[in-house]
């Protein structure tokens, strides 16, 4: 198929900031036979043009796809990050909700691929009904001892020693400088480092009670795909968070990278050229 074309659209929130996202329309050819529209939601300091290859390979099969920045991160960030007022689930809550609401204007089916946080976030907003799938790749639980020893110590470094230097030092996590990805807004920051306490991440916080109860509402497909080598999120640790959601079916796959042709996938290779093979299952499971 023809080269997809793309385009920035703002979209604004139910607290009135403006989030930036790009609109990939389905390529030539492959417009009158629209399959539908796909957001991507993507990981936590993961700015959206991480995610453009999937979407033009996408809208080059005939989907209308739209990726976005959350606030305090890419093309959604603010001239300073020292002193940006938010809360971690601000990007579930408010920036994701209104990318939904955007993309259910149309009459098409809307899916969802999230990486990452963004399996986390799809069972935090009130309109996800809308979506008829979701399939995430890497959301886990977040807790050190899901991972493996060596990782888990390079994690409590960063949680224990690192992360509150940096941060009393710049205000924010300087992501950026640690080449971890976007720099992150000191209220993420705190808000992630207190949840990865626990094996529960989140639902087990005393402050956050009742969080359980909107992902028991969710009745869409749900695919969770978690490799082998993931070591932020391997299967055991997706297996804590995705029993949440436990009124939609939910398909747990535990992924090899050789399955897909790959050497590893880690965390991030889930979107990187070499996982084609890995979109394309994806779009077919869409349609099934």
């Amino acid at each position: 198929m023809g080269q997809s074309t793309n385009q920035q659209v703002t979209l604004t929130t139910s607290d009135g900031y403006v989030v930036t996202g790009i609109l990939f329309q389905p390529a030539l050819g492959a417009e009158s036979n629209c399959l539908g529209q796909i957001i991507v939601a993507g990981a936590t300091g993961v700015p959206q043009g991480f995610y453009k290859r999937f979407a033009e390979f996408a809208a080059a099969q005939g989907y209308q796809v739209l990726t976005l920045d959350y606030r305090g991160l890419g093309l959604s960030k603010p001239a300073s990050l020292k002193g940006f007022e938010m809360e971690y689930l601000d990007w579930a809550k408010r920036d994701l909700k209104a990318a939904v609401d955007y993309m259910s204007q149309d009459s098409q089916p809307l899916y969802m691929v999230g990486h990452s946080f963004g399996g986390h976030a799809f069972g935090l907003l009130d309109n996800h009904a809308a979506v008829r799938k979701l399939c995430t790749f890497a959301t886990g639980a977040g807790w050190h001892g899901w991972m493996p020893k060596a990782e888990q110590l390079k994690v409590q470094m960063m949680w224990k020693v690192i992360g509150p230097v940096l941060t009393t030092w710049k205000g924010y996590l300087p992501w950026k400088m640690l080449g971890m990805g976007e720099d992150l807004p000191l209220g993420v920051y705190k808000d992630w480092r207190k949840w990865c306490r626990y094996p529960h991440y989140f639902f087990e916080d005393p402050d956050m009670k009742g969080i359980d109860k909107p992902f028991a509402t969710v009745k869409a497909s749900i695919r969770a795909v978690n490799s082998v080598d993931d070591l932020w999120a391997p299967p055991q640790s997706r297996d804590a968070f995705m029993k949440a959601y436990t009124q939609a079916k939910v398909e747990l796959i535990d992924l090899h990278p050789a399955e897909v042709g790959m050497q590893n996938i880690g965390h991030m290779g889930y979107f990187r050229p070499q996982a084609k093979p890995l979109w394309e299952e994806t779009l077919k499971w869409f349609q099934a």
